[in-house]
């Protein structure tokens, strides 16, 4: 038997799960205190995502899909990209599109049916939330062939879930990127549960990292609890890109610790006590582990940390709840540059229905 082919899956992991250094950290990570952005953008997310979920309940903002427990993937994600890359989000990262400049109120307007939550003042050019699974990553694939094309020094980053990974999206996506040497990096955040699906009804694949392997390009698995790994990871990997190395693909290890959304009820169908357990391993006390035993972070500054996320928070809430509702014509509003001639009777009606005509 001759052998044509070998391949190994790489997996990182710089602090363990009681935050204790498992290797040698990476520059950026050595002094403790350039982690604390890392550590404020994680706990605002978690803030944050503890009052949305509140105000679903209380009927001021639609259906809700939580980030608890895997804060670090889309931070340490976002913390490595440049303002000229292009962020092509799921509709679970709420944590990085904080830390990408998307404002609360933003946020908060489109998780309450008002499409102009998507017009980010800041990130112009990425991509607003992505509800269905996977399709982001054929629309990354294509930014980043435009990037090829044009010469630019810039890369096109996707972040999609586990259940993602099995939809003919993403393997179209990263086997043309990887025919095309693109410059895209495609973030799994692998939390275990496509909805109710758990991870190993959905792939018989020993990792979801070695998908890489068939598209021919960077396959590696990381600790997603552990921010400086996520970050590290997707550092090199726009590196590689951004320098003509073509595209990567990250799994993030993580753990939804809440329902797949506030319209979903988990506990339907796993057990309270692997939750329970998962706790454990959530990054935001493992972060916060490390920076007490570095020295760079206290009681004080923990307890100034929440008071001023919980303000920041409930301003955001405050210019959300301020702002007029959008009339019912505005949802012909933001689907196209112009609106198609069969449509604008229809917007008209609608219009005049609600007193607008």
């Amino acid at each position: 038997m001759t052998v044509v082919a070998s391949f190994e899956i790489e997996y990182l992991q710089f602090l363990d799960q009681l935050g204790r250094v498992s290797q040698p950290l990476p520059g950026f990570a050595r002094d403790p205190r350039a982690l604390v952005p890392l550590y404020r953008a994680m706990v605002l997310a978690r803030t944050f995502d503890t009052k949305a979920v509140a105000l679903q309940r209380t009927g001021q903002i639609g259906t809700y899909a939580s980030s608890l427990g895997q804060e670090a993937v889309g931070v340490g994600t976002v913390g490595a990209l440049r303002p000229e890359d292009v962020f092509l989000p799921s509709y679970r990262e709420s944590g990085g599109l904080l830390l990408r400049g998307v404002t609360m109120e933003e946020m908060l307007l489109y998780w309450g049916g008002d499409e102009r939550g998507s017009d980010f003042r800041v990130p112009r050019q990425d991509f607003p939330i992505c509800v269905p699974v996977g399709s982001q990553a054929s629309h990354a694939a294509g930014v980043a062939y435009a990037f090829m094309l044009r010469r630019q020094a810039r890369v096109a980053v996707c972040m999609l879930g586990d259940g993602a990974t099995s939809k003919g999206d993403f393997y179209e996506a990263i086997n043309f990127a990887g025919v095309r040497a693109l410059p895209a990096v495609f973030v799994v955040c692998n939390n275990e549960w496509a909805i109710s699906v758990p991870r190993a009804l959905q792939s018989a694949a020993k990792t979801l990292a070695q998908k890489a392997i068939a598209a021919g390009i960077q396959g590696v698995q990381v600790d997603g609890n552990d921010v400086i790994a996520v970050r590290f990871a997707v550092e090199r990997a726009l590196d590689q890109a951004r320098d003509g190395g073509g595209p990567s693909l990250i799994e993030a290890l993580t753990y939804r610790l809440g329902d797949h959304t506030t319209a979903d009820d988990s506990s339907r169908y796993r057990d309270a006590e692997e939750v329970k357990q998962r706790w454990a391993h959530e990054p935001i006390g493992r972060l916060r582990n490390h920076l007490v035993e570095q020295g760079a972070w206290g009681k004080n500054e923990e307890e100034a940390l929440h008071a001023e996320c919980t303000e920041r928070v409930q301003k955001a809430v405050d210019a959300y709840l301020a702002v007029p509702q959008p009339p019912p014509e505005a949802m012909f509003d933001y689907l196209f540059a112009q609106l198609p001639r069969p449509l604008q009777p229809q917007r008209t009606a609608a219009a005049q229905e609600s007193g607008h005509g």
